[in-house]
């Protein structure tokens, strides 16, 4: 069977769409040529870990093959950069295995983020997700994770253009989480979060967003495979943390 919906367990519930599928052994990436990084990543969030490192963090950023060398980001890109290498699928999802967690420092699964974002409130935003995991009720947590490109606004790049195939990376204005729970009884719980690519303070609950509204600046409708009627008033209201 070849196609990545039937064969991906995290595209169970749909994903926008995209260049390019890049089918991983733990999590999927929608790709965008036009960026030279992804337009979505989807995972489950590893249902077994207990999330104290089962297995040590790799750290072995490198490109991605898959991905045609005049499209993708190298680590020179990054270099000097004064951005980090911001996990989309984050690391400490995926850490019960050394290739499953190696396979998220893949730099298709990267985009530049600012680093007083990501190693603050982005980072506080993937451990409440784990902490949403852990909770009894909940049988799986699927994540959407998407770079935001605001049109009115100028994008800045980095990387050097001059370079022989032009690789130079465009930095995300914002970043998006949509965040699907199962529980027990086969319910299905949505929160979907906005943030600016930069120093953020106040509380995670501030940045929950309408899904319908982020659809449209992603460019690709979420969770597309749950019936409409199931989903859609979540979809146009933003619920409450979990927290």
């Amino acid at each position: 069977m070849s196609d990545p919906f039937q064969m991906q367990r995290e595209l169970r519930y749909g994903a926008p769409v995209c260049d390019e599928i890049l089918t991983g052994r733990y999590f999927t990436i929608g790709y965008s040529w036009y960026f030279r990084q992804a337009k979505w990543v989807l995972e489950i969030i590893n249902p077994n870990a207990i999330f104290e490192w089962e297995v040590e963090r790799r750290d072995n950023f490198r490109a991605d093959i898959r991905v045609p060398r005049r499209f993708r980001a190298g680590l020179k890109a990054y270099a000097s950069s004064g951005f980090d290498r911001g996990h989309l699928a984050a690391s400490a999802n995926q850490d019960e295995l050394e290739i499953q967690n190696s396979e998220t420092f893949l730099l298709s699964n990267m985009s530049p983020q600012k680093p007083n974002f990501n190693r603050r409130m982005w980072r506080d935003l993937e451990m409440a997700i784990r902490d949403l995991n852990k909770k009894k009720s909940i049988l799986e947590t699927y994540v959407l994770t998407a770079p935001v490109f605001y049109f009115d606004q100028k994008i800045e790049t980095i990387g050097d253009e001059t370079e022989k195939h032009g690789i130079d990376v465009p930095i995300p204005h914002a970043f998006v989480k949509s965040v699907l729970a199962e529980d027990s009884r086969g319910r299905l719980k949505l929160w979907t979060f906005e943030m600016e690519n930069k120093q953020l303070s106040g509380n995670l609950e501030d940045y929950l967003v309408v899904t319908y509204d982020v659809e449209q600046k992603v460019g690709g409708r979420f969770w597309d495979r749950i019936a409409s009627g199931d989903i859609h008033t979540q979809k146009k209201k933003p619920r409450k943390m979990w927290t």
